[in-house]
């Protein structure tokens, strides 16, 4: 979380205070997510990875979230962020066998090994990685994502969620990488037989319809790769009569395109380009 300021007070009324000024963030509403696109999700899970890799390899040591739950982040400009502090703790609890470094949670429980130091190996880091599964990765990963990803979003879920001798923050960062992001954009698509007519510097203002998941909450606003694939998807509405590529992009470098139900009314617009479905 980005702090911008602080000031430290210490007086009769109000002693040993301190005062914070950080970024301000979103409340984090889960149902709301599960409404997006899955390319605003895989952001949210990456920065959530990022976090966890960072909290394994801190300067103080491996810090655990005793309180690790939705209400405890926000969303900064689509990326996750951490704003309670509260429960963070940097003790590795102390043992003289595996049986001391047992972890109970609702739906399952693991026993970790106890180091020759007298601590339990990995707990910190393993109480976060299987909290982030049961409470983010579980439900924003697989959910409408890409079919050539979900193979690997299963393995990096179904990890996650199991005792692993990989399971850690460094493994999950390599593979929820812009590596995967890249594989997300790069969409194949098959050659469709309809036909657009190109019309360059124009926009349709009106004439939209809902479709799901938009980034326009009054229209159908979706990200693709190239033209080709923006024809697929107008191909496959039965309203769909044209689309307008814009010069709007996401932060995976897919571009935004409004798909709309009729082009009888275009107007110039010269950052824009009007694809019209030619009808015989």
């Amino acid at each position: 979380f980005q702090l911008y300021g602080y000031c430290y007070q210490d007086s009769n009324d109000i002693p040993d205070t301190l005062t914070t000024i950080t970024e301000l963030g979103s409340p984090l509403e889960m149902i709301q997510l599960l409404q997006t696109s899955w390319e605003d999700r895989f952001r949210i899970c990456l920065s959530l990875v990022r976090l966890l890799h960072y909290l394994a390899h801190s300067p103080l040591g491996s810090v655990t979230l005793l309180d690790f739950r939705p209400r405890q982040f926000v969303i900064v400009d689509g990326e996750l962020k951490v704003t309670d502090l509260d429960d963070a703790s940097i003790e590795e609890s102390s043992c003289t066998s595996n049986s001391d470094c047992f972890m109970e949670f609702p739906a399952r429980n693991f026993t970790l090994p106890c180091s020759v130091e007298g601590r339990c190996q990995n707990m910190n880091e393993k109480r976060n990685l299987y909290n982030a599964y049961r409470f983010f990765f579980t439900y924003l990963l697989p959910h409408s994502a890409p079919s050539s990803l979900r193979p690997l979003l299963d393995k990096i879920v179904n990890a996650t969620g199991n005792r692993n001798k990989r399971g850690n923050a460094n493994y999950f960062l390599f593979y929820l990488s812009p590596s995967v992001n890249s594989e997300f954009t790069q969409k194949c698509v098959k050659s469709a037989n309809t036909k657009y007519r190109r019309v360059p510097e124009a926009f349709i203002p009106d004439e939209n319809y809902r479709c799901w998941p938009s980034y326009h909450h009054k229209g159908c606003l979706l990200s693709v790769f190239d033209v080709n694939e923006a024809i697929e998807i107008c191909d496959s509405y039965s309203q769909c009569k044209a689309f307008v590529l814009t010069n709007q992009t996401t932060w995976t470098g897919r571009q935004l395109v409004f798909f709309k139900m009729a082009s009888n009314h275009i107007m110039p617009d010269p950052d824009k380009i009007t694809y019209v479905k030619v009808t015989d």
